[in-house]
């Protein structure tokens, strides 16, 4: 007999299934490790496309994303919710009804073999063995058995002797958890796909089909949604959010679904007390937390918990996480800064955010939409200041300053220095045609370069970057000083009295006859700066915006001779910086304010005020929003779980890890000792050792075996 038949039984039979070939050739492919294998690759790859690619986002984000084709045929193949796909949970019940035929195939023999010592094996197939040995022992056969027994004992070994006419076979063994690793292994596979199933999507859809549910795509109040699109509270397992904002209650869970969404109610309220938050220097939130009561449905009991990260309550089985935290209907005050209209006043706007608005009269409409509120605004910003310049509040440096307009607030180019810039709100205009432009403005003014400014920011879709109006403050730390510029700039009257001043100003003495000359070109280059170059009192200005610094360069470029357009344009706006200057103080003299004081802090006003005028002239709004309070109201987004199958994951966690063990450190050992009596009163001894998997240590413990049994020549 060989080693292989002395060691190990021949492989079970497969389990005879009837019918044709065909059938049980379909059950061997199933019951292979080959297909076990391959499926469970094919898992894994679908499992990492699901960490990669979000999960239950709104269509149009994977539109934003991939593109309008690759949305689409990636939406066909459910790869936005791999892990409740049919495909992907038809490789889930191929792996569990692999994995279990494999159990089924070979668990009779494990059984088999965890009971029997083999001790029925042909003393003459000892000498197949790799590690044996022959000798002899000074004892009789009685004494020797004794022995043998004593030594096994000591090492280890559970042995068991069979009795025969010309000996005794002593068959033993060591390490038979080997086995037990295997279906160990094998059956946590199944627990943990069973496990992943159960609380999966499937369970809700057969809940939905069972109950006659259907997915609700509708919008609006939770309140509002109706039976049909509810799921019972007995529902044995979902996974959904839970938005609820301080001082209110929820009792009724979001599940989001690929084509909508489906409500679970709850057997009991979430009242959230209080939210707390605590942020690193770098403004990530560090910790947050939630303070909540929850009251029982059927018994009316009240109870109080602290959820945390990572720190659940559980409650009738049913898992309350914190997920994460949004604003929960913050009430804004805002005043709306009209910007182009010269008679138009600021007024008041109140909102909370979520909620919407009408803005305009009804010629022009628009939806105000309060999108959101940040209290805390951590920025990488450092600002430098010129200490070179003159003093001359006329003077503005286009080449080294107007870069630096339209950027982004949070950008710089130097070192970073994290500094909380204050609260900002965002909030969308949305036309009549339904196309919004997003804005997110800050409530206080920010120091960027070495200058104080206002931020205003806009984009036209999420994708883009925010787009920042940089407004300088006054010496009262406001914009009122550049609103009465921007209001007075498209003000004919204004305009002209700024020209006729700058003029007078700008006249030599020994040249009083360009007084004239001046004034038009002053009015001229006003005008064009405030994009009304030939438009009629009353016309409507362009909407997408027309002026600034790029009125008067297509200006000069479209009627100078290019030889003459650098000298033209230097002029023309030196012309414009001193006329925007004395527009400057007539808005000063009318508000019953004192002239501007002829310094550096002037000048780099109205260095900040040409430019930010400029990029006012395109600014996609017909008023500036400015945030005066505020009353914030935290929301904290809950998720809820009822989870049956995460007892069997954690089961099936437990046993992976105790087969993976047993297979890989522990090894299956079994040793035969063959003893036989001589003609001289000794015991003749034939030894031999096998092992699962053949390594160094195993022929030190056969050497230590032998050496313990004293063996002889």
């Amino acid at each position: 007999m060989s080693e292989a038949s002395a060691t190990a039984s021949p492989p079970a039979p497969p389990p005879v299934v009837p019918g044709n070939s065909t059938l049980r050739e379909l059950v061997d492919l199933l019951s292979s490790m080959r297909f076990a294998i391959a499926v469970f690759v094919v898992i894994i790859i679908a499992s990492i496309t699901g960490t990669v690619v979000r999960q239950h986002d709104p269509l149009p984000n994977y539109v934003n994303q991939f593109g309008p084709f690759w949305a689409e045929l990636f939406g066909k193949v459910d790869l936005y919710t791999i892990y409740g796909a049919w495909w992907f949970l038809l490789l889930l019940a191929f792996l569990v009804t692999s994995t279990s035929l494999c159990i089924a195939r070979n668990a009779p023999k494990i059984v088999h073999d965890l009971r029997t010592y083999k001790e029925h094996v042909r003393e003459q197939s000892l000498q197949a063995h790799h590690h044996k040995a022959i000798g002899h022992l000074a004892l009789a056969p009685e004494a020797a058995l004794t022995q043998v027994s004593t030594v096994l004992d000591h090492f280890g070994w559970k042995a068991k002797a069979q009795v025969r006419d010309k000996g005794v076979m002593v068959a033993a063994r060591k390490g038979m958890a080997n086995k037990i690793g295997y279906l160990s292994a094998h059956s946590a596979i199944v627990l943990i796909c069973l496990g992943g199933l159960s609380d999966g999507d499937i369970v809700v859809k057969a809940m939905m089909w069972l109950q006659g549910k259907s997915v609700y795509t509708g919008a609006g109040l939770v309140s509002d949604v109706k039976p049909e699109h509810r799921l019972s509270p007995s529902n044995p397992s979902f996974r959904g959010s839970l938005p609820v904002p301080e001082g209110g209650r929820a009792a009724t869970a979001i599940i989001n679904m690929p084509d909508g969404v489906v409500l679970q109610d709850l057997p009991f309220d979430v009242e959230l007390k209080k939210f707390i938050v605590e942020y690193y220097s770098t403004g990530m939130p560090k910790l947050f937390a939630s303070d909540i009561a929850i009251r029982d449905h059927a018994t009316g009991q009240v109870t109080e918990h602290t959820v945390k990260v990572n720190a659940p309550v559980i409650h009738d089985g049913i898992a309350i996480y914190q997920s994460s935290f949004d604003d929960g209907g913050s009430h804004l005050s805002l005043t709306a800064l009209p910007l182009r209209s010269a008679q138009a006043q600021p007024f008041k706007v109140e909102g909370a955010v979520g909620g919407s608005t009408v803005l305009g009269n009804d010629t022009e409409k628009l939806q105000l939409e309060f999108s959101g509120l940040r209290v805390i605004n951590v920025e990488n910003l450092s600002g430098t200041k010129d200490e070179g310049s003159a003093t001359d509040v006329r003077k503005v440096d286009l080449a080294d300053t107007l870069h630096q307009h339209l950027g982004s607030g949070a950008k710089s180019s130097t070192p970073k220095q994290l500094h909380n810039v204050g609260p900002s709100f965002s909030y969308r205009l949305r036309d009549a045609a339904g196309q919004a432009r997003e804005y997110n403005n800050y409530m206080v003014p920010i120091e960027l370069d070495g200058q104080r400014v206002f931020l205003a920011g806009v984009r036209d879709s999420p994708n883009d970057s925010f787009r920042y109006l940089r407004i300088p403050v006054d010496e009262n730390m406001s914009m009122d000083g550049w609103l009465r510029m921007r209001q007075h700039l498209i003000d004919p009257v204004m305009r002209e009295g700024a020209a006729h001043q700058y003029a007078i100003a700008a006249t030599p003495a020994n040249n009083p006859g360009m007084t004239k000359q001046l004034e038009e070109t002053a009015k001229r280059a006003l005008a064009l700066f405030a994009g009304v170059e030939g438009v009629k009192p009353g016309d409507k200005l362009p909407a997408d915006g027309w002026g600034g610094l790029a009125a008067l360069s297509q200006f000069v470029d479209s009627e100078v001779p290019q030889a003459e357009r650098q000298r033209v344009s230097e002029v023309l706006l030196r012309i414009l910086n001193g006329s925007l200057y004395e527009l400057y103080k007539l808005g000063r003299e009318r508000a019953n304010l004192p002239p501007p004081a002829a310094d550096e802090a002037t000048q780099a006003f109205m260095t900040q005020a040409v430019l930010s005028l400029s990029d006012s002239m395109y600014y996609p709004a017909p008023v500036l929003l400015r945030l005066d309070d505020f009353k914030q109201i935290q929301e904290s987004v809950f998720q809820v779980a009822r989870a049956p199958g995460q007892k069997l994951v954690y089961l099936g966690a437990i046993l992976l890890i105790i087969g993976v063990f047993a297979m890989l450190y522990i090894k299956e050992r079994r040793v035969w000792i063959w003893l036989e009596p001589t003609p001289g009163g000794e015991t003749r001894v034939r030894m031999a050792l096998s092992s699962t998997r053949d390594s160094p240590d195993t022929a030190a413990v056969f050497t230590e075996l032998s050496s313990a049994l004293q063996l002889k020549e």
